[in-house]
């Protein structure tokens, strides 16, 4: 056990005063790695059940191998490595809007950051995920013009966006340019914080042939309960 609490980086971003933690959990016995922005907490190593669903629900939607798969949203990186976990990826891009965020992990501070930055398929994009979509003009370096999937973990909900310039993604003319970067049998998956969402999973029905939205249930130490986050999965008919 190292010190109870350490502050492993604190940066200036567009964003707000983004930061991470490591702090012992004595009742837990447990390092925990914790990110805020500003008051806000971001993310918790403590909790990552659905970030890890969202790549397992999301892949297990799609057919075929050698795979091209697309990460919004870097975080602590258990998405990333879940993905990684399909031997039929061939390539993982992950898109991070924050550059501290990368370099957290190329730094070696998290501790899935070995497993991440030393995977060969894996590589990590600097990039605003969602001007990247609006511009219609796909997600640009080496990635594919068009995936296999697309899996989001950046916002909330998609009612509760960190950045207004990210709610039109969430509507329908959003979830078409989206689409367009996908292969016909493509699939788009989500992360989200809040219960599923009639009006969000609407706008799904409007551009995909199959949508479903998977409650993700997982302890909660602190409550002593079970607290859930939701998966949407969003594809059309192979």
């Amino acid at each position: 056990m190292g010190a109870l609490f350490e502050e492993l980086d604190h940066r200036t971003t567009p964003l707000g005063e983004i930061s991470l933690r490591r702090r012992h959990d004595p009742s837990l016995d447990v390092d925990v790695f914790e990110a805020k922005l500003d008051d806000e907490f971001l993310m918790s190593s403590l909790f990552t059940v659905a970030e890890i669903a969202l790549a397992d629900l999301g892949l297990a939607a799609v057919g075929g191998d050698a795979l091209d798969v697309v990460v919004g949203g870097l975080g602590l990186g258990y998405t990333a490595q879940a993905a990684l976990a399909d031997d039929r990826v061939r390539s993982l891009h992950v898109i991070e809007g924050l550059d501290e965020v990368i370099a957290w992990h190329r730094r070696g501070l998290l501790p899935l950051s070995g497993s991440l930055t030393g995977d060969e398929r894996c590589h990590l994009h600097h990039g605003d995920f969602f001007a990247l979509v609006r511009s219609g003009a796909g997600f640009g370096g080496t990635v594919p013009a068009r995936v296999h999937a697309v899996l989001v973990d950046i916002d909330h909900s998609p009612a509760w966006v960190l950045h207004p310039s990210h709610a039109d993604l969430y509507t329908p003319a959003g979830l078409r340019r989206l689409d367009d970067l996908l292969h016909p049998d493509g699939v788009f998956a989500l992360w989200s914080d809040a219960p599923p969402d009639e009006a969000f999973s609407t706008s799904l029905d409007a551009v995909f042939a199959r949508c479903e939205a998977t409650v993700v249930p997982f302890a909660n130490p602190y409550t002593g309960d079970t607290s859930s986050n939701t998966v949407y999965v969003a594809s059309r008919p192979r």
